[in-house]
């Protein structure tokens, strides 16, 4: 006669019932955790959805990514980027929605590939969730960023200087009315003393080969708002910087910093789009065109950067 044995657990289950059971419980639990796994991809592939006009218009919001740099995007809520995003939305009929981001992840932010530059082209790191329509902070147009994005008409010119302290024995060079004899003479300066730059954006001393001329090169790892300072501070002998953050500066501190001259040809800023939403970039260069033409943008720009127009007049007489 076969006895049979029956082990009894704590709820009075046989082995046999209490496996069953225990296998119907694993089998629901890995059911969850598949059901939360793809809730989590619906989701991100909901926040990465870039949006197009049409998009936009339904939505009822226009998301504008910002960084705090020089005037266009202050911090305080205000700029001339922030007012100029603002006035679109309202050309748009929507709400207006500023998004903090940073250098490191703009790009991405607006068109959910974040991106690496090398040299004049980019190398892709990930995917990453959209987190807004239009990207403007003063973002020069350079070679790897048209690959990333693409760019609205010009909205101010742009240029990259060499700037040191007012004590420095470093004169501003005398101008020859022949921009590469003048880039040439500043460069040569340059050899033999230390200079701060900031990598990924145009001060990246990389784009106009000054790894060459001098060994002495620091990446400056804070905000671009703090160039300046830590200039004027005397941590670095010499600076890049851009027209924009040199004429806050120039303003801010006078007599404190001095420009030496140009390190790279004159060149645009402009708002971003990411290349998949044409019809909002279309739409933004018809807005920008009739701002200028009545004459709107320009008080924008006035009321930011009032001495840009001495420097670069011709720029702003552009479409109008």
């Amino acid at each position: 006669m076969l006895t049979v044995f029956r082990v009894i657990n704590d709820e009075g289950a046989t082995q046999e019932e209490y496996g069953m059971r225990a296998r119907k419980k694993a089998q629901i639990v890995s059911a969850c955790m598949v059901a939360i796994a793809l809730v989590t991809v619906l989701l991100l592939m909901a926040g990465a959805a870039r949006a197009d006009l049409d998009e936009v218009k339904k939505a009822g919001v226009l998301r504008h990514l910002g960084i705090p740099y020089a005037n266009f995007v202050t911090g305080a809520g205000d700029g001339m980027d922030v007012e100029l995003m603002q006035r679109f939305a309202q050309h748009l009929g929507v709400r207006y929605e500023y998004v903090k981001t940073d250098w490191a992840e703009i790009f991405g932010d607006l068109t959910g590939r974040k991106v690496r530059p090398k040299g004049n082209d980019i190398e892709f790191i990930a995917d990453v969730p959209v987190k807004g329509d239009i990207a403007a902070n003063g973002i020069t147009i350079i070679a790897w960023r048209a690959k990333a994005v693409q760019f609205s008409a010009p909205t101010f010119p742009n240029q990259v200087w060499l700037v040191a302290r007012s004590d420095s024995p470093l004169q501003p060079i005398k101008a020859t009315g022949n921009l590469q004899s003048d880039i040439a003479a500043v460069k040569a300066l340059i050899r033999g003393h230390s200079l701060l730059g900031k990598s990924g954006t145009c001060l990246d001393p990389a784009l106009y080969s000054l790894q060459e001329i001098t060994d002495k090169i620091r990446l400056f790892p804070g905000s671009l708002n703090d160039i300046a300072p830590a200039l004027i501070n005397g941590e670095i002998e010499l600076t890049l910087l851009d027209v924009p953050d040199a004429l806050v500066a120039l303003q801010k501190w006078p007599g404190k910093i001095k420009i030496i001259g140009p390190v790279s040809e004159t060149q645009d800023m402009a708002a971003a789009f990411a290349k998949d939403a044409p019809k909002l970039l279309d739409e933004f260069n018809r807005f920008l065109k009739k701002e200028k033409r009545e004459g709107s943008f320009v008080n924008v720009v006035r009321k930011y950067y009032p001495y840009v127009f001495s420097y670069y007049p011709e720029f702003f007489k552009q479409g109008m």
